[in-house]
């Protein structure tokens, strides 16, 4: 079975609108994984499609080796329209509570989104390992809409329970189930590669 070494593979985090604070798990999987990048957007506020996907693509064109992509909110959704447009290989990518953006959910404003070109969600299934984790109770996506995504982009879906939007003030700083995942997902893609 191969073993994962962690001074080998590049932690690329891509967090989701506002960024992810200190406490958030992203900012602590960054503090505790050897090698880890933050893909930093100019405006965290105002998502725009091109632009969060030209930040993910400028980052990964400084890193050499294996990568593993962690996305967090719109930063799931910003590596799923990369990768339909990229062919880089990676060894996987976590998506963590992915926004419905077709949904009409309140504090998702649809309309902006759509002029943000985050609309239609990519359908096409991912070229590399992936895994949605998702939670019974996010406001931003319905369990079987977030299980639809995972199947639409050939993902495993796990579903954590009620845990709101995975996110710090949910309770999700330290997240050791997460990082459980994360090495299962990255000891499938060195298997596969």
């Amino acid at each position: 079975m191969a073993t994962l070494d962690w001074s080998t593979v590049t932690l690329v985090t891509v967090p989701g609108l506002g960024n992810s604070g200190p406490e958030h798990w992203q900012s602590r999987w960054e503090r505790a994984y050897p090698r880890t990048l933050r893909v930093v957007q100019k405006d965290w506020d105002n998502p725009v499609r091109p632009v969060w996907v030209a930040a993910l693509e400028h980052t990964l064109a400084g890193v050499a080796g294996q990568v593993i992509l962690v996305g967090h909110s719109a930063g799931a959704m910003t590596i799923v329209h990369w990768a339909a447009g990229n062919s880089r290989p990676v060894l996987g990518a976590l998506l963590v509570a992915p926004p419905d953006f077709e949904a009409e959910i309140p504090g998702l404003p649809s309309p902006e989104l759509a002029g943000a070109g985050w609309l239609p969600i990519p359908r096409v299934p991912l070229s590399f390992p992936a895994v949605v984790v998702a939670s019974t109770n996010d406001s931003f996506a319905t369990p079987s809409r977030s299980a639809g995504m995972a199947g639409a982009w050939g993902a495993r879906c796990v579903s954590i329970g009620d845990a709101g939007h995975i996110n710090a003030e949910a309770g999700f700083g330290p997240w050791p189930e997460g990082e459980r995942i994360l090495e299962e997902l990255a000891t499938a893609g060195i298997r596969r590669s």
